[in-house]
């Protein structure tokens, strides 16, 4: 078992800001006023080795409320690009994040501890700097609930607020979150030094995210090659993850986007509570860009974004072997992971007509994402079952009926057997997920109450979505009409 580390022990391993200096600007962090804790993760604590009992320290929200530098950090604010909403942005950068430092832990991980809400840096474009606290819990919770459903994704330590006030569409509290990663470098990093034409630094990039992330790759002479197929196809693993759990990034502009393939980011995420494929999260996004059912084409787009940054170091016909890679990694992956959550064995002809014919049934009947598909675990192929939990969530029984005939046809092709496939569908369908209405609910509570015990009660139920956790049933309804399809705001 690793030792244990204290604040002032954690074991530091800066490798970014050992790059020069054009790719980041040396800062440190403005205090909050009256710092105090909110909400703290001892699973993101043993990450980085470091003893949960250090949460208890006067000196931990004084830390992580930008107060206090940890010993061994060298806190900087990453620059970058990127393309959003379609449009290049040219300098965009941390601006309300400090990248505190890289620990490492026991096992030679290395996880970037980012400060977000640290106050002004050079890239804050005349903004404080500053997050709120409903917005660091929104992403507190999503980052953990995302990691429960097996979804990669950064992680978050902790959440701390102020007696600060941070004016958005209005006057609200201010509060900072501890975001790790093994690393924040985006697609918009690349974009940068592209779009300035410093293609010098493109390679120093390059080399050191080979070096760091991908050293397998150092040996071969194709390595940014190598390099650009691997994002595309994490990328195209993710999102097909995304569209399979029913979630929606609501802002997935290139300088969201992770070189890594993890879920980087949480502004206006929404999952699905209503199949609705057009669903918009973002009350920003007015055309509906970054709509659900575009998240795949939106994927794509930006790693077109990213191939242009590297195109003197990659060459056309590698940039295109990576596209068509992505497409059909996203096509393969989504459609192996519907066939998991309809319980089906070996891929057969017609599966794929099946899922989608059991797609646009819901859409129809405007049926709850989660709910249907965890009710499916229990289906029974007997000719005489009514399957009246499932069938009960339609509108047009009679269609219900049919499909459900061929659903049973299609399980006896494979021989498959009901208690053994119910097993591996409750592995797959979750019973619980991160509606925004229950997000809404936690917020609420700690900004009006200063009552953080449902953020608590959250995390600890979205870290295992996937069991039945009898008292906590409440949690799997659908929402109440005000908290049906919430489209949240981009303003932290």
């Amino acid at each position: 078992m690793a030792a244990l580390r204290t604040l002032e022990t954690l074991r530091f391993d800066n490798t970014f800001a050992r790059l020069p200096e054009v790719f980041y600007a040396k800062v440190t962090p403005t205090p909050l006023k009256n710092p105090f804790l909110v909400s703290f993760n001892p699973e993101a604590a043993a990450l980085i080795d470091l003893d949960p009992t250090e949460a208890e320290r006067t000196e931990f929200a004084e830390c992580f409320g930008g107060r206090y530098l940890l010993p061994g950090s060298d806190p900087i604010a990453m620059v970058y690009a990127g393309h959003q909403f379609g449009a290049y942005v040219s300098r965009l950068g941390d601006g309300r994040a400090i990248l505190l430092g890289e620990a490492l832990n026991s096992r030679g991980e290395r996880w970037d501890l980012h400060l977000k809400g640290a106050g002004p840096t050079p890239f804050s474009r005349d903004d404080d700097g500053r997050a709120v606290l409903r917005s660091c819990i929104r992403e507190y919770l999503c980052s953990e609930a995302m990691h429960g459903l097996g979804i990669p994704t950064t992680r978050a330590l902790c959440v701390v607020g102020s007696e600060e006030e941070v004016l958005r569409e209005q006057v609200e509290s201010g509060a900072t979150l501890l975001r790790l990663a093994p690393s924040h470098i985006r697609f918009g990093h690349f974009e940068f030094f592209h779009w300035r034409r410093q293609p010098d630094h493109i390679k120093t990039l390059a080399d050191y995210v080979l070096a760091q992330y991908f050293p397998d790759f150092l040996s071969v002479p194709d390595a940014y090659a190598r390099f650009y197929l691997e994002v595309a196809v994490r990328t195209a693993s993710l999102i097909a993850k995304w569209q399979a759990v029913g979630f929606a990034h609501g802002v997935m502009n290139s300088d969201n986007m992770s070189i890594l393939g993890v879920t980087l980011d949480y502004g206006p995420y929404g999952f699905l509570d209503e199949y609705h494929p057009g669903f918009i999260c973002n009350h920003s996004d007015r055309h509906g860009r970054y709509s659900f059912q575009n998240q795949p084409d939106i994927g794509y787009f930006n790693l077109r974004c990213l191939a242009l940054a590297l195109s003197a170091l990659v060459a056309d016909e590698a940039i295109k072997t990576a596209l068509d890679a992505y497409e059909r990694t996203m096509a393969e992956e989504y459609a192996e992971a519907m066939r998991r959550k309809l319980g089906l064995g070996p891929s057969m002809p017609e599966d794929d007509i099946l899922v989608r014919d059991f797609l646009e049934l819901m859409r129809g009947s405007c049926a709850d994402y989660t709910n249907v598909f965890r009710a499916l675990c229990d289906f029974k192929q007997a000719p005489n079952d009514p399957n009246e939990i499932v069938r009960d969530s339609f509108v047009d029984r009679d269609a219900f009926d049919q499909w459900a005939a061929r659903y049973k046809e299609r399980l006896r092709a494979e021989g498959s057997r009901d208690e053994e496939r119910a097993e591996r569908m409750r592995r797959t369908n979750p019973k619980y997920i991160l509606r925004n209405y229950l997000a809404h609910h936690a917020i609420r509570m700690a900004t009006a109450e200063r009552d953080f015990s449902e953020i608590e009660r959250l995390r600890r139920l979205l870290r295992d979505p996937f069991a039945e956790q009898p008292d906590m049933e409440r949690y799997a309804a659908p929402p109440p009409d005000w908290g049906k399809q919430l489209i949240v705001s981009c303003s932290s």
